[in-house]
């Protein structure tokens, strides 16, 4: 899946570029930079790629899901909906917001579950942070419904999801705005970076005011600007967006290799019969960056992680004991620990997240491994991984 499993001369020319100019800024002092402005070419391009008619880069997948509820309006005492499986920055950025983290129930997509964001709703209920996890999509036309019902704002956090799609509509635009990140190890990577996304112009406004101190952006004079609102520095360098551009070029070709590797090892795995798969509403619009599967009981899963393990299978992870990707080993979300006060702390009748109970979501991950799909991997690495997979169930 790593987008610098494709690390080539591209990315050196791109940054090679902006050396030669001797300049990383991303905004203004046009007369030192010699017409090279990667970050304006890498939104131009990520518009053009997802369909969307506003792209914003900054400096981190987090930056872009702050940046994203600041420009929604999502703030002090709004309930946001997230995931229990989520990589902790999708909750941390809702308490940095001032907002309050509702957790819902996830299903067999590993993303919420309709049912589960109905049950939770409440008159606080703003917006729901949508992720796609693993590369895939959750159910997103009975999701929309709710959200529309309860007139909810869809955050998509698409960070993992680069490249997937549902029903032909690229995930992070199908909601209200959407985010990417392109840290090290994600699927097209800048180095550090991230983006936002959106068809609403009031939102696109907001966000690349936000993400430069409030900064209009009007005119070539930076001194000269005004500041309509306030903000955060969460620019992304022109560093990053060379590398990130060479990067997004090659996007399709990514996608292309990890469905087809991806294909072939489901395909054997599809032999074993205690084995079901991850449900994808869109088989045909899944990234492929992961080939998740369920084992039938907690116990048996922990037993052929280890069993992979034992027989070369690398890249497996067994989500629900993972420190960075579950609600229950994440105690400093529970327990609200910060070197200052959170403003949740200030909410009366907030959750208490050290009983937050998920039994849906446990059952699900309990029994769940994700095995990371490979760029890098030749026909010859394939074949002998798949040798060591029925040797792990044998």
């Amino acid at each position: 899946m790593p987008g610098f499993e494709l690390f080539g001369p591209e990315e050196k020319q791109e940054v090679a570029d902006v050396m030669e100019s001797g300049f990383t800024f991303r905004y203004n002092f046009d007369h030192i930079r010699n017409d090279r402005w990667k970050t304006r070419e890498m939104e131009a391009l990520l518009c053009e790629k997802m369909n969307v008619k506003h792209a914003h880069l900054v400096s981190s997948g987090t930056a872009a899901l702050q940046t994203a509820m600041a420009a929604a309006g999502i703030g002090a005492g709004d309930e946001v909906i997230v995931p229990p499986f989520t990589f902790v920055a999708s909750v941390e950025a809702v308490f940095m917001a001032g907002a309050v983290p509702i957790f819902a129930e996830i299903d067999e997509t590993l993303c919420l579950s309709p049912e589960g964001i109905e049950a939770v709703i409440t008159p606080k209920t703003k917006a729901i942070n949508l992720v796609h996890m693993c590369g895939s999509m959750a159910k997103m036309d009975e999701i929309r419904t709710v959200c529309a019902k309860h007139n909810l704002i869809i955050l998509e956090d698409a960070c993992q999801a680069i490249g997937g799609s549902y029903k032909g509509q690229a995930l992070g635009t199908i909601g209200d705005v959407g985010c990417y990140s392109f840290d090290s190890v994600k699927t097209i990577t800048c180095g550090e970076g991230g983006a936002v996304i959106t068809n609403n112009e009031d939102i696109y406004n907001h966000a690349h005011m936000f993400s430069d101190h409030g900064h209009d952006h009007v005119g070539s004079d930076r001194g000269a600007e005004d500041h309509p609102i306030m903000g955060l520095n969460f620019r992304i360098s022109e560093m990053n967006s060379a590398m990130g551009l060479a990067q997004l070029r090659k996007l399709d070709k990514i996608i292309d290799i990890q469905r087809r590797n991806k294909n072939q090892i489901k395909e054997a795995m599809s032999e074993i019969a205690e084995i079901t798969f991850r449900e994808i509403p869109d088989v045909e619009g899944d990234s492929a960056g992961f080939l998740t599967f369920f084992m039938p009981s907690e116990e048996r899963t922990i037993e052929i992680n280890k069993k992979l393990a034992e027989n070369g299978v690398d890249g497996c992870f067994y989500w629900y004991i993972n420190n960075w990707h579950y609600l229950a080993n994440w105690q400093h979300i529970q327990q609200l620990k910060s070197p200052a006060a959170l403003p949740i702390t200030l909410i009366k009748d907030k959750p208490d997240y050290t009983k937050v109970a998920v039994p849906k979501s446990d059952a699900i991950m309990s029994r769940t491994i994700s095995m990371l799909i490979k760029l890098s991997w030749t026909e010859a690495d394939i074949k002998q991984r798949i040798e060591n997979i029925k040797r792990a169930f044998a």
